[in-house]
């Protein structure tokens, strides 16, 4: 498995196919097998004759692990994007990011839009202006000594989730806490990129697509019909709404 290092973490990565580069940026407690190779993304983009490119967050997978909750606010987060791109020699590519993935690809693309071709965001909506990301009872049930100890539904999800990929539960505490930062309506506002925005229409974590895709100048939205934050990770409807949505943008 490749690797780069930057900010003192190494960060582990895949990079198949050839042809016109995508960088995928996973959700919180993900990792880029569990969010994009399971899910069918990667055999997806690359069967379309693109080059993916997807890392591990920091905290998360195979990169290493941080406890210091400052350091996954998602502006932090989105210079790893950069120096994965700096690593790989790439100008531009197209990003799309899923959940807290979209946090840190809107940031790279009010960061540095010279290098963003176009930006999916995936399993976020309103919720990247209005609401600061996930509970923070996560952080308390990836605290807690044993599944059985958490009571909040979300959190057990989170809980059971993590132990089941046997993941650094203290680093996605402190992930939780570090990345719950929103944009505001005037940073949003100056995403300057082809932008599209794709959220279930049961998704209660990342908020509605369409009042996003109004702050956002000229951004395309599609609903994903009756999935949930969960289940519209891997969906068709996604899926062929951002393959249109890569051949047509300039």
């Amino acid at each position: 498995m490749p690797t780069f290092q930057h900010d003192g973490i190494d960060f582990a990565y895949l990079d198949e196919g050839q042809s016109d580069p995508v960088i995928l940026v996973h959700g919180f407690g993900s990792t880029k097998e569990i969010n994009w190779v399971g899910p069918g993304w990667v055999t997806t983009l690359t069967g379309a004759g693109r080059r993916v490119i997807a890392l591990d967050n920091r905290g998360h997978g195979a990169s290493g692990k941080i406890y210091d909750s400052a350091a996954y606010d998602p502006w932090i987060m989105a210079r790893d994007v950069l120096a994965l791109m700096d690593h790989l020699g790439l100008p531009r590519a197209d990003l799309m990011g899923y959940s807290m993935g979209g946090r840190i690809s809107a940031c790279v693309a009010l960061e540095a839009p010279e290098r963003v071709r176009s930006l999916i965001l995936g399993g976020i909506g309103i919720h990247l202006v209005e609401g600061a990301g996930l509970p923070l009872a996560i952080a308390d049930a990836m605290r807690a000594p044993s599944l059985e100890d958490v009571t909040d539904p979300m959190g057990r999800t989170f809980r059971a989730f993590a132990d089941q990929t046997r993941a650094d539960r203290e680093a996605l505490a402190a992930c939780i806490v570090g990345s719950r930062r929103t944009l505001s309506r005037e940073e949003v506002a100056r995403i300057a990129v082809p932008t599209l925005i794709a959220v279930g229409t049961t998704d209660d974590v990342a908020g509605a697509a369409a009042p996003l895709g109004a702050l956002i100048p000229g951004a395309q939205v599609v609903d994903i019909p009756g999935r949930d934050h969960m289940r519209a990770v891997g969906d068709k409807v996604f899926k062929q709404a951002a393959l249109a949505f890569l051949n047509a943008r300039p």
